[in-house]
């Protein structure tokens, strides 16, 4: 017999979550050019539709998983559906490693007179000098460089040191649910997320360090930009791999999951997997390199 797919009652989550997504990101436009007044009257609302839609629309996931309602064809339709997503996200950060590049290797070595841009150099910015991290822009009146930049053998070894072993406690917790040893499955599922707090953390420590004492910002040149770009963007999915583990702690605590039935689990922890491996890229080519 042909399992029957399950078909979820009409939804009116995904237009307050396109709602909420574009008020979030009119506001958070407006916040970065300085209208505060509009951009937090706009952000704050959006950020809670955004929180209002994500605990509602999986609460009702859930439920549906709670009462045997998904059958393998929808199975199999979350993990495509998580792997799109994964892939869509890994296309977002190769647009800014991109642009990194392209600032890096092409954009600052021709304005200081590589290539064909020796006549721009000579012509625009006699005295700028192509060097990366770049401390004096082309025009450092508008742009001031930062003093001073984050070295890589720092706070990001240790962060790199804190999200390698959350990969390892998040695998031996996956191994423990599958081995039904109920205790190891919480305890490295709650010391991975202890890790990613950490992780967090430090960050936050580090972008004080660099914006109170290195003069780093976003108006500080093409350097600063790609760094609190790539780096802010990756401490988003960071903040958001947290969160789904925190629900899955919930749920696992709640005993929702067995060594069968357990792919809520599983797409947390792809997720946090795909976070790991883009902060390695971010180490070597942001930090070290």
């Amino acid at each position: 017999m042909t399992p029957r797919y399950y078909v979820p009652a009409t939804s009116y989550w995904p237009i307050i979550g396109a709602i909420g997504l574009f008020f979030f990101a009119a506001g958070t436009v407006n916040l970065l050019h300085g209208n505060n007044n509009t951009g937090w009257g706009m952000f704050l609302p959006g950020s809670l539709l955004i929180v209002g839609v994500m605990f509602g629309w999986f609460a009702n996931s859930i439920a549906e998983a709670q009462q045997g309602l998904h059958s393998p064809m929808v199975a199999r339709s979350y993990r495509w559906g998580m792997i799109w997503f994964i892939f869509s996200e890994v296309m977002f950060f190769a647009a800014f490693f991109g642009a990194l590049f392209y600032a890096r290797v092409y954009a600052v070595p021709w304005l200081g007179g590589l290539g064909h841009g020796d006549a721009t150099h000579a012509l625009l910015w006699p005295h700028f000098q192509a060097t990366w991290p770049l401390f004096k822009n082309p025009n450092p009146e508008l742009f001031p460089g930062p003093d001073k930049v984050i070295g890589a053998w720092g706070i990001p070894a240790l962060n790199t040191v804190l999200l390698l072993s959350s990969a390892v406690t998040l695998t031996w917790a996956h191994w423990a649910l599958k081995n039904r040893k109920r205790e190891v499955m919480i305890f490295g599922l709650t010391l991975t997320i202890v890790l990613g707090l950490t992780f967090l953390g430090c960050q936050v420590y580090e972008y004080i360090l660099a914006h109170h004492h290195y003069g780093l910002t976003l108006s500080s040149g093409i350097y600063g930009t790609t760094f609190f770009m790539l780096t802010g963007f990756h401490g988003a999915h960071v903040t958001i791999g947290l969160i789904m583990l925190m629900v899955i702690l919930a749920r696992c605590l709640r005993g929702h999951f067995d060594e069968e039935h357990h792919f809520a689990f599983e797409a947390s922890a792809w997720y946090w997997h795909f976070v790991d491996v883009v902060w390695l890229f971010l180490f070597v080519f942001v930090y070290w390199l």
